[in-house]
This record gives structure tokens, C-alpha cells and sequence, in this order.
């Protein structure tokens, strides 16, 4: 692969990342204005915060894929 190409797929990669991170912050909130509500739904509570943890992991799989760890 040529370095253009890799850095184009880099760039790609980091606009999944942000798209992700906004999602998750988005969830964030929902999950914090239902809460705040007196009759909140726990099973839309359950649901949220599983589909916000799905959403951390993937995040954190791109960080990965930009930045892998180096062993010194």
C-alpha cells in the first residue's frame, strides 16, 4: 500500500472515530435526561447504556487501529 493510500485510509478511520464519539456522547446525554425523569423506563435505560458500551469498544478499537501500542 502507498502512502497516500494509507494515510487516505487513515483519514477515513478518523472520521469514523469522531462520528462515533459524537453518537456516544449523544447516548450519554439520552441516557442522562431519562434518568432524570421521575418514571424512567429501565429496560430503554438497559438498552441505551448496553448499545453506549457497544459504542466504546468500537471506539476503541479504531483508537487501536490509528494508534497501536509500541513496545519500547
Amino acid at each position: 500500500m502507498n502512502m497516500s493510500a494509507k494515510m487516505e485510509q487513515e483519514e477515513v478511520l478518523r472520521v469514523k472515530l469522531e462520528m462515533l464519539r459524537r453518537e456516544h456522547r449523544d447516548l450519554d446525554e439520552a441516557i442522562e435526561a431519562l434518568q432524570d425523569r421521575a418514571a424512567a423506563d429501565m429496560l430503554t435505560l438497559k438498552r441505551l447504556k448496553k448499545q453506549k458500551l457497544a459504542l466504546k469498544d468500537k471506539i476503541t478499537q479504531l483508537q487501536d487501529r490509528i494508534l497501536p501500542d509500541i513496545i519500547a
